[in-house]
C-alpha cells in the first residue's frame, strides 16, 4: 500500500504542472492499492477545481474506483496524532493534511508515500519506521 499526497494527484491532473509526467507515470504503473485520506481528497478537489475547472475535479473523483484510488478513513486517534505532529513540527508548518498522511502511515504500517514534498517528509520521523520511502524516487 502507498499513501498518496495532494501534490501527486494535482500534478497528475494538470498537464501544465512541472511534475505531471512523473506523477502520471507513478499512478499508472503502481500495481498496489493507492490510499488517499479524506484530507487529501478535499485539498485535491479544491486545487483541481481552481486550476483545472470542474471537469478536472470530476475526472479526479472518477479515479476512485475498485481498480483506482482508494479512500481511507481517519480515526479519532489519527486526528489526535495529527495534532501531536502539527504541534511537534510547528516550526516546519507541517499542517493537518501532511500530518494525516503520517498518522495513517503509522497506524497502517505503511512506509511509502507518493509525494513531491521532500521538505516535510524527509524531516518528519514516523513512529513505526526510521524514515519514509518517498515516491517517485529521484525527485527533489
Amino acid at each position: 500500500m502507498i499513501l498518496v499526497d495532494t501534490n501527486v494527484l494535482v500534478a497528475a491532473g494538470r498537464a501544465a504542472d512541472t511534475n505531471h509526467d512523473a506523477a502520471a507515470r507513478l499512478l499508472e504503473t503502481v500495481d498496489e492499492p493507492l490510499l488517499v485520506p479524506p484530507t487529501v481528497l478535499a485539498e485535491a478537489c479544491y486545487l483541481l477545481g481552481e486550476w483545472g475547472g470542474p471537469q478536472a475535479e470530476v475526472r479526479f473523483l472518477r479515479d476512485f474506483r475498485p481498480d483506482g484510488l482508494q479512500l481511507t478513513e481517519l480515526t479519532t486517534a489519527d486526528v489526535a496524532r495529527m495534532a501531536e505532529l502539527a504541534e511537534r513540527y510547528a516550526d516546519l508548518r507541517l499542517g493537518g493534511t501532511d500530518a494525516s498522511l503520517v498518522a495513517l502511515a503509522e497506524r497502517l504500517g505503511i512506509q511509502r508515500i507518493a509525494t513531491f514534498d521532500r521538505r516535510h517528509f524527509t524531516v518528519v520521523r514516523p513512529a513505526h519506521v526510521s524514515a519514509f520511502t518517498l515516491l517517485p524516487e529521484g525527485t527533489r
